[in-house]
């Protein structure tokens, strides 16, 4: 299988990896959450969840991926905050831990870009 088409499902399993995490182990994620968010912290966890199943299967079809990939793309901005909140929060934590939450920060945009460049493959693809 060539490299452009296993990208699309190399996505999908890390997002489908994290949306079932969130669910297997919440607490760690209802930290991450903006206090300035309404509702309780697992709501959002549990929704960043399904969110993540949903554009991973999304992507996993030809049919939806395209449109899967941009939303996976505004996904991975619209949770910057959170590893920004984890990077602030955990600034006090043994080194190896504050190096994860602020290298975490970084890796936001090769994601951006990777969603981005799987909607533009599957342009002209049904």
């Amino acid at each position: 299988m060539p490299r452009s088409q296993r990208s699309p499902l190399l996505l999908a399993g890390l997002l489908a990896t994290a949306g079932v995490a969130h669910f297997a182990v919440p607490r760690q994620f209802d930290a991450t959450v903006p206090r300035s968010l309404p509702g309780t912290p697992r709501t959002w966890t549990y929704a960043s969840g399904v969110a993540e199943l949903a554009l991973a299967a999304g992507l996993a079809s030809p049919r939806t991926r395209k449109a899967a990939a941009l939303a996976a793309a505004a996904f991975f901005v619209g949770v910057f905050p959170a590893n920004v909140k984890m990077a602030v929060d955990w600034r006090h934590r043994p080194t190896p831990q504050k190096a994860a939450a602020f290298g975490r920060l970084p890796l936001q945009i090769p994601l951006v870009l990777w969603a981005r460049g799987v909607a533009k493959n599957a342009e002209g693809r049904a």
